[in-house]
C-alpha cells in the first residue's frame, strides 16, 4: 500500500512546533547542588558563549554545538552543564549530585561551582547579572533549622511551603561573601523526580527574571530628571507662546522642535527597557504562582515578599513610561497649536497679499483700458492717412472726392472697427469668447 503523499510543508514548521519543548525541566533527585549563574550579554557576546561552551565541550571530548543551538545539556561526570541562550542574556546551570551521608554543616564548601574548571568559569562572556546557589536536600526539622541558620541571613529569611507542600523553600534575597545569592529547597520524599526539577526550574527563573526586570529601574530614575528638566521647557514655551507677537513666533516654533525631538529621543532610548521590564515582572508573578506556596508559620512567603520589594520598583518604570507618553501628547497638543496661529496668520497674509493683487489687478484693468483707447487713436490715425494716400491716386484715375473729404468720411468707420476689433480680441484673451 502506498504512503498518502504529504502536502508541502511550512519552512518554519519544525522549528514551531518544538517550541513547546524547548528548554524542558530535568529531572532531578535530593541531594543536590545547583549553582545558576547569568550573563547579561549583547549578541556578539552571546554568539562568544556559544564557541565558550564549545571550547568546553572539546577539552571533555565531547562534540561542540552547531551554530543554531539556543539549549544544551551535557553531563562531565564531575557535574551537568545546562546552558540556555536568551534574547538578552546567557544563563549556565551547573548541577552536581550529593553524597547523602557526607554532613551538610559545611555547605559553602560543597557548591557546584567548585566541581568546574575555574579558568574557564571566570572567562564566561557578559556581565554577571544574577549568581544563585541551591540546595536540594532531605532534612528532618532540627537539620533544616540549623542549616538555615548556617547558610542564610536570620534577618532576611523568606521561607514557604512550595509544590502544594511537598517542598519548602529558603531563601534570603540576599548576596553572600561569594558573590552569589542562596535558597534551600528540602524536598518531601513523596515530591517526584519531575515535579522536582519542574520547581528547581522556576525557582531559578525567579532570580533571574526579578534582576532582569529591575534593569528597567535606573533608566527610569534616569528618566526621570530628562522627563522633569523637559516638562519645565515646556511650561515655559506654552507661556511664551501665550505673549508672543508674530515675529518672535519662528524662534518659539524651533524651541518647540527641539524641545520635542529629545522627548521622542529619550523615549526611544529607553522604551524597549521599559517594555522588556514590564515582560519581566510578569514572569516573575507567573513562575511564583507556579510553585503553589503556602505561608509557612510566622514567615513570609516569596509572593509577599516580591510584592512588597518589586511593586515600587515596577511602579516607577510604570510611571516613567505613562509620563513619557503623556509629555509627548503635551508637545504634540502645544506644537499643534503653535502651527495652527502660524498657519492662521499666514492665511491672513496670503488674504491681505490677495487683495493688494486684485487692487494692482483692477488699476491695471483700467490703464489697459486707457492704453487700448488710445491705441484706437493711433491705429484709426495711421489707417486715415493711408486712405488719404490712396485717394490722392486715386483722384488721377477718376475717384471723384478729394483726399481730405476721404479722410474726413473714413475717420468714424475706421475708428469704429479698430474698436471692434480690439474688443473681440480682448474677449477672447481674458474671457475665452469666440
Amino acid at each position: 500500500m502506498l504512503a498518502p503523499t504529504a502536502p508541502a510543508q511550512h519552512p518554519q514548521r519544525a522549528l514551531l512546533h518544538n517550541e513547546i519543548h524547548a528548554r524542558p525541566a530535568e529531572v532531578m533527585a535530593a541531594p543536590l547542588a545547583i549553582a545558576q549563574i547569568v550573563m547579561w550579554a549583547d549578541a556578539a557576546q552571546r554568539d562568544a558563549s556559544r564557541s565558550h561552551v564549545a571550547r568546553l565541550l572539546r577539552d571533555h571530548h565531547q562534540p561542540p554545538p552547531d551554530g543554531s543551538t539556543t539549549h544544551l545539556r551535557c553531563d562531565f561526570g564531575a557535574f551537568r552543564l545546562r546552558w540556555e541562550l536568551h534574547t538578552e542574556f546567557v544563563s549556565w546551570t551547573f548541577t552536581v549530585a550529593l553524597d547523602p551521608a557526607t554532613p551538610l554543616d559545611a555547605p559553602a564548601a560543597r557548591t557546584a561551582l567548585a566541581q568546574v574548571p575555574q579558568e574557564w568559569l571566570a572567562a564566561l562572556p557578559g556581565q554577571c547579572l544574577s549568581s544563585l546557589h541551591l540546595w536540594v536536600l532531605h532534612a528532618d526539622a532540627s537539620a533544616r533549622q540549623r542549616l538555615v541558620r548556617h547558610m542564610l541571613n536570620e534577618d532576611n529569611v523568606v521561607a514557604s511551603a512550595v509544590a502544594d507542600a511537598n517542598a519548602q523553600l529558603y531563601t534570603d534575597f540576599c548576596i553572600h561573601a561569594d558573590g552569589c545569592s542562596r535558597m534551600l529547597v528540602f524536598a518531601e520524599p513523596q515530591l517526584s523526580p519531575q515535579r522536582l526539577g519542574r520547581l528547581v526550574q522556576r525557582l531559578l527563573e525567579i532570580e533571574t527574571y526579578r534582576m532582569a526586570a529591575l534593569l528597567g529601574l535606573p533608566a527610569a530614575r534616569r528618566a526621570a530628571e530628562v522627563l522633569a528638566s523637559a516638562e519645565r521647557d515646556l511650561a515655559e514655551l506654552a507661556q511664551a507662546i501665550r505673549l508672543a507677537d508674530r515675529d518672535s513666533e519662528p524662534l518659539l516654533l524651533d524651541r518647540l522642535t527641539r524641545l520635542a525631538g529629545q522627548v521622542e529621543s529619550e523615549y526611544a532610548a529607553t522604551h524597549s527597557r521599559f517594555s522588556a521590564s514590564m515582560a519581566y515582572f510578569e514572569l516573575v508573578d507567573r513562575r511564583i504562582h507556579d510553585i503553589s506556596e503556602s505561608r509557612l508559620p510566622g514567615m513570609q512567603t516569596v509572593a509577599q515578599f516580591m510584592d512588597r520589594r518589586l511593586s515600587p520598583a515596577r511602579s516607577t518604570c510604570e510611571w516613567a513610561t505613562r509620563r513619557q507618553n503623556a509629555l509627548s501628547e503635551r508637545v504634540s497638543r502645544v506644537s499643534q497649536l503653535l502651527r495652527t496661529r502660524v498657519d492662521i496668520e499666514q492665511q491672513q497674509s496670503s488674504q491681505a497679499l490677495l487683495g493688494t493683487m486684485n487692487h494692482r489687478q483692477g488699476m491695471q484693468l483700467q490703464l489697459q483700458s486707457t492704453v487700448e483707447g488710445l491705441s484706437v487713436a493711433a491705429i484709426t490715425y495711421y489707417i486715415v492717412g493711408l486712405i488719404s494716400y490712396l485717394a490722392k491716386g486715386a483722384q488721377k484715375l477718376g475717384w471723384p472726392w478729394s483726399p481730405e473729404s476721404s479722410a474726413a468720411v473714413a475717420i468714424p468707420v475706421v475708428a469704429f472697427g479698430v474698436w471692434w476689433s480690439l474688443r473681440r480680441l480682448h474677449d477672447k484673451l481674458f474671457h475665452g469668447r469666440h
